[in-house]
């Protein structure tokens, strides 16, 4: 196992442990959720239907309590039994009892829950009055009466009919004499309406007789009658609940049956699959996104760290740029680009630095063989110059001895090669000296102007590195139009560098004749016809690398802008 994942590749692995930590044990974990929540919503829902068919029990038990409690009541009276069982003499004595007592019995006997009560005897001396009723063999025909001989026993029978649910309740025989007396006790039956309408059981509930048949039902299209429960077409997939009345004498055997589809308790169930179903997309995306974040952290860097490590073996020695990272993968970045900078400063300061300081005397010993070559006994011209000079101020002519003053000059500093570096203002001093003698060449077809900041003037910078610009702007440039030419040389400090600007209004260049000129500067071959041009550019390249820069504008027939950028050098430095 070991080995297989040695040889597989970083992505495969991260992969291969996002499925194996993350997918595989997110599905699994869903499953069982979903499993465990509709199991547990179905079953909360059997258990809130049980508990609402159970309340509706008590609630009609506590309806018909109050109805069983009224016949007990005139069950249990003697006074009353005994006077309904009297032989009265007359009708006035009837009329004389009733009004003193039975009248006052029976009317002070108002029960909630109780629609109507009425008491039957057989008693031949009663009249019908009120409360009560002779029991004539009508009566014994009817439904209620049937069915309550059909149950002889000394508790109040509980029966349906007539579309109502009655109490009859045999009255104490004691005091008759083989006379037959009961109540009937009719319940309200807008009060069981309500009962039932008002129940929490979310389907048809049926009460249902000792034998099984339907007595009352909330469900319009069942029909209370002989049919039993069992024949009554229920809706397909639906559940049953059973709440039977057990322990009570006058209910025994009685029964409510509910029955609820099952499409209700499934729609809950789907009710809680969409909640896991979210659940799960949550659980399973989150983690997802966080993984493929750091996983892509882990791989992007590691594969950028390969690839720099390829180009140092093609010793190209960059640097993998810098990014905010504190792991170990940061740390092994810093550490890579710490290793190729000292690779690199160690190859540019024993090998590079060596070969282009011999270069750079290369250079200079090639500038003064041609400066030698160009001249013919320098010191003998300046001696020379001198003496004409001398000569010009006794004869009184100043303006030619000012001339040769500046041609002196320049000759003294081009023989000195023993200081490289010189101050801007003493550059500035030297092109000024070339400029008048080009004046004087010219005479008003050559007008200069030179602009210096005091912190400029005070810069150092390599010698005659200015001047053979200045020199290829004078003869290249103006010297070659008709009309007056104007040389501007500024020389600024800027944001900790020096600029150097060298404008001319003179015949400029075409963009052939510009690239010509950059490719030849730029490239390493022989010095050619602009000797100092090409000397003081190869110069400042080897001096300053790349902090050197250098810049031409210029269009065919409207002049040129030679911008020089260098950097600040230390005084101690140069």
């Amino acid at each position: 196992m070991k080995k297989l994942l040695n040889y597989m590749k970083l992505r495969e692995k991260l992969l291969l442990m996002y499925v194996l930590s993350v997918f595989i044990p997110i599905v699994l974990t869903n499953i069982v959720f979903y499993h465990v929540t509709t199991t547990n919503i179905r079953n909360q829902k059997i258990r809130d239907a049980d508990m609402a068919l159970n309340n509706l029990r008590a609630e009609l038990q506590v309806a018909i309590d109050q109805g069983v409690g009224l016949s007990y009541s005139l069950y249990a009276d003697p006074i009353f039994n005994k006077t309904i069982s009297r032989k009265f003499t007359s009708e006035m004595d009837y009329v004389q009892t009733f009004n003193s007592y039975l009248e006052g019995a029976l009317s002070n006997q108002g029960v909630q829950g109780v629609r109507w009560y009425q008491v039957y005897t057989d008693n031949p001396t009663v009249l019908t009055s009120g409360y009560l009723d002779r029991l004539t063999d009508k009566i014994r025909q009817s439904d209620w009466y049937t069915q309550s001989k059909a149950l002889s026993a000394p508790y109040p029978t509980f029966v349906y009919s007539e579309q109502k649910f009655s109490l009859i309740q045999k009255l104490n025989n004691y005091y008759t004499s083989g006379m037959e007396q009961l109540v009937k006790i009719d319940l309200n039956m807008e009060r069981i309406q309500q009962i039932f309408n008002g129940s929490t059981f979310n389907g048809a509930v049926y009460l249902l007789d000792p034998q099984g048949r339907v007595k009352y039902a909330n469900d319009e299209a069942a029909s209370p009658g002989l049919i039993p429960f069992r024949n009554f077409l229920q809706p397909k997939n639906s559940l049953e609940f059973r709440a039977a009345y057990t322990g009570i004498n006058y209910l025994e055997g009685w029964t409510l049956a509910g029955v609820m589809n099952e499409e209700l308790v499934l729609n809950e169930v789907r009710k809680s699959r969409s909640f896991v179903i979210w659940f799960a997309c949550i659980n399973f995306i989150l983690p997802t996104i966080i993984i493929a974040v750091m996983s892509r952290s882990i791989h992007v860097r590691l594969v950028r760290i390969l690839k720099y490590m390829k180009k140092v073996k093609a010793q190209n020695f960059q640097t993998i740029p810098y990014e905010e990272a504190r792991d170990e993968i940061g740390q092994l970045t810093m550490e890579f680009n710490r290793m190729t900078e000292t690779i690199n400063s160690l190859i540019n300061e024993v090998y590079v630095a060596d070969i282009q300081k011999k270069n750079l005397e290369l250079r200079e010993q090639q500038a003064q063989l041609h400066a030698l070559l160009s001249q013919i006994n320098p010191h003998f011209l300046f001696n020379s110059l001198e003496s004409v000079r001398m000569r010009s101020i006794i004869k009184g002519e100043k303006e030619t001895a000012k001339i040769i003053q500046h041609m002196a000059k320049m000759f003294r500093k081009s023989i000195s090669w023993s200081q490289n570096y010189v101050t801007v203002s003493e550059e500035l001093e030297l092109i000024e000296s070339f400029l008048e003698i080009q004046q004087y060449r010219f005479g008003d077809k050559l007008e200069y102007s030179i602009v210096a900041d005091l912190e400029a003037l005070r810069q150092r910078i390599p010698k005659m590195v200015l001047l053979p610009f200045v020199e290829n702007a004078s003869i290249h440039g103006v010297e070659s139009i008709a009309d007056s030419g104007i040389i501007s040389i500024s020389v600024t400090v800027q944001a900790e560098r020096l600029i150097l600007r060298l404008e001319d209004n003179g015949m400029g260049l075409s963009p052939e004749k510009l690239e010509e000129l950059l490719l030849y500067l730029q490239e390493d071959g022989g010095i050619g016809e602009r000797v100092g041009m090409k000397n003081a550019y190869y110069r400042l390249k080897l001096i300053f690398q790349d902090q050197f820069e250098f810049a031409v504008e210029t269009r065919e027939g409207e002049g040129m802008v030679i911008l020089i950028s260098l950097p600040l050098m230390d005084n101690n430095t140069a």
